[in-house]
């Protein structure tokens, strides 16, 4: 599939909530919560994409990473490349309302799985939003991560039994929509947790734990205290707290705190496989992809998703040429300028 055609695709499917800008950086959407930008001035969405900018990379050419080897595995699962999809949900909030969230999910779960990696599905405050979502992951074979808000832990700990009915392969909870305007709008109230409240949580299954939403070494700190598998480091893609650092200028330090002791996933920003190269450098395990799978699947359907996975998977492996990496594992802080 063209992806220039996909990108025009989407522009008009999106209906005005996402302009599919050349440069996706939260600048044209600023405040547009609900919708697809950041909240109020916009910042903590830019600052994403500016801090990824800011690392340049040192090229190398004599060396024998030929032909790099891009997958990983973890939580038990093999991926070709070391992406997931976000868990992004609310077409009808925030995504223009031309699909339903059934077509949606099931474009961007069709395929990640046909370009090998798996999705994140995620929780809203309309409650049938996450139920289609399981519905859909459950037509899969349930390979894929449901990640719920936080909810009162009786809520959150019900969700998490019905994405272990789907067949999901690991849940986790998105603890930085603490404060997401679009939940309160809706009277559906959702807050911080203490660390023994997480611990009951995690306590509640017996599946891989995933608490995204940090951004602070103490905070990461805290999330190993809590008994968690692996840690997101997040703002929420810049949509619940305005004036934040990007996720880029954060991760190193979270990376020093707790690296080996949780996988460290990293979101916030990634637009193509140079993005992701750096994300790993900086020491995350893998990365989360949020608005470019809207665009591509709004564009594209199942085939755009697929077409923009394999664009992303051709950009890192040439970058892990260039770079001379062989593996993932040989990816550090050495090829970072």
């Amino acid at each position: 599939m063209d992806y220039k055609e996909l990108l025009k695709n989407a522009r008009q499917n999106l209906n005005g909530s996402c302009r599919v800008c050349s440069v996706c950086d939260g600048r044209t959407c600023a405040g547009e919560v609900p919708g697809m930008g950041g909240k109020d001035t916009g910042s903590a969405f830019t600052e994403n994409v500016e801090a990824l900018k800011e690392y340049k990379l040192n090229m190398r050419v004599i060396h024998d990473a030929k032909n790099p080897d891009t997958s990983i595995d973890i939580f038990g699962k093999k991926l070709d490349i070391p992406v997931f999809a976000a868990p992004v949900s609310g077409t009808t909030l925030n995504m223009g309302g031309k699909f339903t969230e059934e077509e949606y999910i099931s474009w961007v779960i069709g395929g990640c799985l046909d370009a090998g990696i798996y999705p994140m599905v995620g929780d809203t405050a309309v409650d049938s939003f996450l139920i289609t979502n399981l519905e859909q992951l459950k037509k899969f074979n349930g390979e894929g991560i449901a990640i719920i808000k936080p909810w009162e832990n009786k809520n959150v700990i019900n969700k998490i039994k019905l994405a272990e009915e789907a067949g999901a392969f690991a849940v986790g909870m998105d603890i930085d929509a603490a404060g997401l305007i679009t939940l309160a709008l809706h009277g559906k109230p959702v807050g911080p947790k203490t660390v023994d409240e997480i611990k009951e949580i995690v306590d509640s299954t017996n599946l891989p734990f995933i608490l995204k939403g940090i951004m602070t070494a103490d905070e990461a700190e805290l999330a190993v205290k809590a008994g968690v598998d692996a840690i997101v480091v997040s703002n929420h893609g810049g949509r619940v707290l305005d004036q934040t650092p990007g996720v880029a200028d954060v991760l190193p330090e979270v990376a020093e705190a707790v690296k080996g002791k949780v996988k460290i996933l990293a979101d916030g920003g990634v637009r193509n496989g140079v993005d992701v190269l750096k994300m790993l450098a900086l020491g995350a395990d893998a990365v989360l992809i949020g608005r470019p799978f809207v665009t591509a699947s709004f564009g594209g359907q199942t085939e755009g998703v697929k077409t923009y996975i394999e664009k992303v998977k051709g950009e890192l492996k040439s970058a892990m040429i260039l770079t001379g990496c062989k593996s993932i594992e040989d990816i550090d802080e050495r090829i970072l300028y």
